[in-house]
């Protein structure tokens, strides 16, 4: 469904069920680049058993219009807007990558409307390497094939993707060769910018689920580790072998942690 939010169209993906006043809300908030559709089992899965589900396109990204947001604080502020404009008063967040930052400074800037997060393959701060940001700067595809190769587990490099007719790597390739010239450079600015995760973890009061991949080259198992002993009582789910894209390197692993927010 489309809705405007601070002046600019935006699209947000309800899994196939409309919104029901009378059931929880999840929003799923992708990584940098990327757009609404990176959730597309998770969204259906949570629409069909009793949540709404508001898998969100930022501003710039996939149908949304606007500019790209030149910060984590923006986005999370962004998010809060999306709820207001909608009348939902809470949600649980869940974000992969970029969105796990943009959760987490969600709860911590606006924390009425935070629920519960979901984070998938976090840290505290994302920092990203100078060559990737000059070519992303650069409109390179040489910053999706970093983004690629870094991305998902070696595992995943091989093949075997549990939805038939599936490509891992070259699925989400073909994500980030979609977005428009100057998103994933905004975005990943955005990550290398963010230093206010140990202030934001210290301050979140609500259940916090986090599942990594234990050979996560972007946001390596140690530092899900150090996210999960900064919120008080979060769980840490490992899954072994797999890399940073999660949502497709083990779909159903990361559903059944997911399933609980």
């Amino acid at each position: 469904m489309f809705l405007e939010v601070d002046g600019a169209k935006v699209f947000v993906a309800t899994g196939g069920q409309p919104i029901r006043d009378n059931l929880p809300t999840v929003v799923l908030i992708h990584g940098s680049g990327l757009d609404h559709s990176c959730w597309a089992l998770q969204s259906r899965w949570l629409a069909h058993h009793a949540r709404n589900v508001l898998a969100v396109d930022l501003p710039a990204h996939g149908r949304s219009g606007g500019t790209p947001l030149a910060s984590i604080a923006a986005m999370a502020d962004w998010i809060a807007a999306v709820l207001a404009a909608l009348g939902i008063a809470q949600a649980a967040l869940v974000g992969h990558s970029m969105g796990t930052l943009v959760a987490l400074a969600t709860a911590h800037r606006h924390p009425a409307r935070v629920r519960g997060l979901g984070l998938v393959g976090a840290a505290l701060a994302i920092p990203v390497h100078p060559e990737l940001l000059a070519a992303a700067a650069e409109n390179s595809h040489g910053a999706i094939e970093m983004l690629t190769i870094w991305g998902t587990g070696f595992a995943a490099g091989l093949g075997g993707c549990r939805a038939p007719g599936l490509w891992i790597s070259g699925s989400a390739e073909k994500l980030w060769d979609r977005a428009a010239p100057g998103v994933l450079s905004a975005d990943l600015v955005a990550c290398n910018g963010f230093k206010d995760g140990a202030a934001a973890a210290a301050s979140v009061v609500c259940p916090t689920l986090i599942v990594q991949g234990s050979q996560d080259a972007m946001t390596p198992l140690r530092a899900a580790q150090a996210l999960a002993k900064a919120i008080a009582g979060a769980r840490l789910t490992v899954l072994p072998g797999a890399g940073h894209m999660l949502l497709t390197e083990r779909p159903d692993e990361v559903l059944q942690v997911l399933a609980a927010v």
